[in-house]
């Protein structure tokens, strides 16, 4: 499996390696050169905790995660493999420099979020989208896959979103199965955004994480500002697995990379135990928010006069996608929605949708704020559709 050669992964100098091993030994080191100004009685009151510089987050903090995703997820989790950092869009970012050189591609699936666009734009790497397919639900087009992959050589990683945004779709056993040979067949590394995982709409009995997997390296992002409800939570996770040897070089990547931002805060550190407690709570709120906005549009859409707006299957996340006839542009319908309404709306080629005719829709308002957005949208596509 290909490794960045763009970080500077070098073996450890003889001091430093001489150093280790004196402290291994439980031989404690002064420095005539350490400049943390913690280690010398000047950290302000307000942070009075001495700074210890881990790549990966604190131990302490590692190991308070993997011991509640642990009994979440009814699963063994080695704190060791967990790399704590601010956001899941930071740790897109690193795991595609620990992966990619400059002009090297990724895989991600669209529909999706235009995010991954953009941080590929900022890493200098390629993003190649491969189509999700709808036909009552939505799936991989696997064979399509296998062919990008033979036409771009330079491709590192695939990422899969599960659930993904804005289709609310998980991987489904089959296609599970098949990504994970193409990773092994074409020597890539998985990249598995979960962020939405627990809100389920519909449940799905096939659908399981891709955290933990064995057979391919493996990256798994989740964080705590979706299952918090609070995207200023700046808390991220990456979760390393797969064959011991490509993780091992795998994590000397993302240590390499973490070294250099150091981005987990003492502040947030103190704050994360709290965090952590909240999180039950929280998503059963969030859970409760959707489900109830999901019956509210399914009721709305068989009321509807004329019974032309659909809506597509989703089995997680807090967004679904409406489908309304091609005759109406999905441009004039928003612009049409701010002028009369009001009210913004996301046509579905913010998503890289094929075809002309959808929109997203976000499950959580509150309730009346919801139905009245609802009946707007309704009426406005009639309008439209009258004219």
């Amino acid at each position: 499996m290909h490794i960045a050669s763009r970080i500077n992964s070098s073996h450890p100098n003889i001091i430093a390696n001489r150093a280790a091993q004196l402290r291994a030994q439980g031989i404690a080191l002064t420095s005539l050169n350490d400049s943390n100004p913690t280690h010398h009685g000047l950290a302000p009151c307000v942070l009075p905790e001495q700074y210890s510089a881990n790549p990966r987050g604190s131990l302490t903090s590692r190991k308070l995660l993997a011991q509640v995703l642990a009994d979440e997820q009814h699963r063994d989790i080695d704190p060791e493999h967990l790399m704590i950092l601010d956001s899941t869009s930071q740790a897109y970012s690193w795991a595609i420099t620990a992966l990619c050189d400059p002009g090297d591609a990724v895989l991600s699936p669209a529909p999706g979020y235009p995010l991954i666009d953009s941080i590929c734009a900022l890493q200098a790497v390629h993003n190649i989208q491969y189509r999700l397919c709808y036909d009552g639900s939505w799936y991989v087009d696997i064979a399509a896959l296998h062919q990008l992959c033979q036409e771009h050589p330079h491709i590192r990683a695939l990422i899969v979103v599960n659930p993904n945004n804005p289709t609310g779709s998980y991987i489904h056993q089959s296609d599970r199965q098949a990504l994970l040979d193409l990773c092994r067949q074409y020597q890539l590394a998985l990249i598995a955004d979960e962020v939405f995982f627990d809100f389920t709409l519909q449940p799905l009995a096939s659908a399981r994480r891709f955290a933990g997997e064995q057979s391919v390296v493996t990256l798994a992002f989740d964080g705590l500002s979706k299952r918090l409800a609070a995207p200023h939570a700046k808390v991220g996770w990456i979760e390393l697995s797969g064959p011991e040897d490509q993780v091992r070089r795998v994590q000397t990547m993302l240590d390499a990379v973490a070294d250099d931002y150091l981005p987990f805060s003492v502040l947030t550190e103190r704050a994360l135990p709290q965090l952590l407690d909240e999180l039950s709570s929280q998503q059963k709120k969030v859970h409760q928010r959707i489900t109830h906005n999901l019956e509210l549009l399914h009721a709305a859409l068989a009321h509807s006069d004329t019974a032309v707006v659909s809506l597509l299957r989703a089995e997680a996340g807090w967004n679904v996608l409406l489908q309304f006839p091609s005759s109406i542009d999905e441009n004039e319908l928003a612009l049409r929605m701010l002028e009369q309404e009001h009210m913004l709306i996301q046509p579905g080629y913010f998503f890289d949708m094929t075809s002309n005719g959808f929109v997203a829709v976000s499950l959580l308002p509150e309730p009346d704020q919801f139905v009245h957005g609802i009946d707007c949208l309704l009426r406005t596509i009639d309008d439209m559709l009258n004219a």
